[in-house]
């Protein structure tokens, strides 16, 4: 099982920048990814990544906005996050790819183009808040 730890959330005001990052006790899964949750909503998918390459998918309500990184030396996964907007206030998690979908009974799916879509092993959370 990955262990996940996010860091980086804080308080800002819209227009304003984030960086997350999530460091993985090992960066063996296919994809990592970006969740977030607002009181009230389900869990959504915000970005992703291919780790044996560059390959990225991200939500529509981010694309031009959001950008994911990884940095596999250090085992660590990045969201850079500008122009922010209240309604991108959240908690944000760190996820990888789950091996099977059932490995994580907390698991979540998101269909994305890179060829993987359960995702679990949840971190945390870090909180990020966009003021108006």
């Amino acid at each position: 099982q990955v262990h996940l730890v996010e860091s980086g959330g804080g308080s800002v005001r819209a227009g304003g920048s984030l960086r997350l990052s999530c460091e993985a006790s090992v960066y063996s899964s296919s994809c990592m990814a970006w969740f977030r949750q607002a009181p009230g909503k389900e869990r959504e998918g915000v970005a992703a990544i291919y780790t044996g390459g560059t390959s990225t998918h991200y939500a529509n309500s981010v694309k031009g906005r959001f950008t994911v990184s990884q940095d596999k030396a250090k085992n660590t996964l990045y969201l850079q996050m500008n122009s922010l907007k209240p309604e991108d206030t959240a908690i944000y998690y760190c996820a990888a790819e789950l091996p099977h979908a059932g490995d994580d009974p907390n698991g979540a799916y998101w269909l994305t183009t890179l060829g993987c879509h359960n995702f679990g092993y949840w971190g945390q959370g870090t909180q990020v808040t966009v003021s108006s």
